[in-house]
C-alpha cells in the first residue's frame, strides 16, 4: 500500500473538487457536503458510503464516524441533485448517481486500498450496481429494497407528467436536510435501478450484511428478505430490527443506530476464509 501521506493527499484533492462540484451545483448548508475521513494509521481498508434518496451524505456521518475510529477511510459522497433542491432533482438520472460512486470506488483502489462499499434505501441499490462492476471487498447494504412500499411507485415515471411532485411532511429540524417534495421523475430513475436487480444479485460474490426493519414503512414489507435470499454470495447476514427502527437506519433517529454501527464494525473486522 502507498504512504498514508500519499493516499491522504491524493484523496483530499479529489474531495475538494467534489466539495467544489457541490458547491457550483447549490449545495449550501455544510452538512449536506460529501465529506472524506483519513484516519492518521489506515488499515488498509476504505469503505464508499451512499446515502439514499432526497437525502445527503450526512445520514451516513455516523457510520462513517465509526468505521474512522477503527482506522478505515472513508468517503461519503453527495448524489447529484441532493442537498440542493427538488428542481435540480428532476432533472437528474442514476446513470449521474453510479458515476458519483463509481468515481468515488476508483480514486480510494487507485491508492491500493482495499475498498468497500455501504449505501442506505436507493443507495444500497447503487451499491451493489457498483459491486457488479468494480472488485468490491464487501458490502453493507442499511433498509435496501426491491420494492417500495407506495403502490404507485413502479407508475412514477407516467404519472410525472400529470403530478410532478410528490410532497411530504417534514420537520422544521431536518428540512435543510430532506426535501418535502419528492420529484416523481427521480423516482423514476429508482425504478431504472430496481429493474437491474435481478440480473445483478445472483451475481454478488462479496461477503454482504443487511440491516432492515420491521418498521420500515418506505419499502415493502418483507422485500430486504428477499433481495437477500437472492444475493449470490456465499457469506451474506441479515439482521431484521422491530417496529421501533424507521427506514433511515443510520442517523440518530433510530433508537438502535449503536447497535448498527456494531454490527457494521463487526461485520468489517471478521475474516472470511476465502477472501
Amino acid at each position: 500500500m502507498k504512504g498514508a501521506f500519499f493516499v491522504t493527499e491524493m484523496i483530499m484533492d479529489w474531495i475538494e473538487k467534489e466539495r467544489k462540484r457541490a458547491h457550483t451545483d447549490g449545495v449550501t448548508h455544510p452538512e449536506n457536503y460529501p465529506f472524506l475521513l483519513a484516519p492518521d494509521h489506515p488499515n488498509g481498508q476504505a469503505v464508499v458510503l451512499i446515502h439514499g434518496f432526497g437525502a445527503t451524505p450526512r445520514s451516513m456521518l455516523a457510520v462513517g464516524e465509526e468505521l474512522y475510529r477503527h482506522q478505515f477511510t472513508v468517503i461519503g459522497i453527495r448524489l447529484p441533485g441532493h442537498g440542493t433542491s427538488p428542481q435540480d432533482l428532476m432533472n437528474r438520472k442514476a446513470a449521474e448517481w453510479m458515476q458519483s460512486a463509481l468515481c468515488a470506488f476508483d480514486e480510494l483502489a487507485a491508492c491500493g486500498l482495499n475498498v468497500s462499499v455501504g449505501g442506505l434505501s436507493t443507495g444500497a441499490l447503487i451499491a451493489l450496481s457498483l459491486a457488479s462492476q468494480r472488485p468490491v471487498n464487501r458490502l453493507l447494504l442499511f433498509s435496501p429494497f426491491l420494492r417500495l412500499h407506495h403502490h404507485l411507485a413502479p407508475l412514477a415515471g407516467f404519472l410525472s407528467l400529470i403530478v410532478p411532485y410528490q410532497k411530504r411532511l417534514i420537520s422544521a429540524s431536518e428540512k435543510n436536510f430532506y426535501y418535502d417534495r419528492r420529484p416523481l421523475k427521480a423516482v423514476a430513475q429508482i425504478n431504472h435501478l430496481l429493474r437491474q436487480m435481478p440480473q445483478i444479485l445472483p451475481r454478488i460474490s462479496v461477503p454482504t450484511l443487511i440491516l432492515t426493519s420491521t418498521g420500515d414503512t418506505t419499502i415493502a414489507r418483507g422485500t430486504a428478505t428477499k433481495l437477500y435470499q437472492r444475493l449470490g454470495a456465499r457469506h451474506k447476514i441479515i439482521h431484521t430490527y422491530g417496529d421501533e427502527v424507521p427506514h433511515v437506519i443510520t442517523t440518530g433517529e433510530n433508537p438502535q443506530l449503536d447497535d448498527v454501527l456494531r454490527r457494521t464494525v463487526d461485520f468489517m473486522s471478521q475474516q472470511f476464509a476465502d477472501q
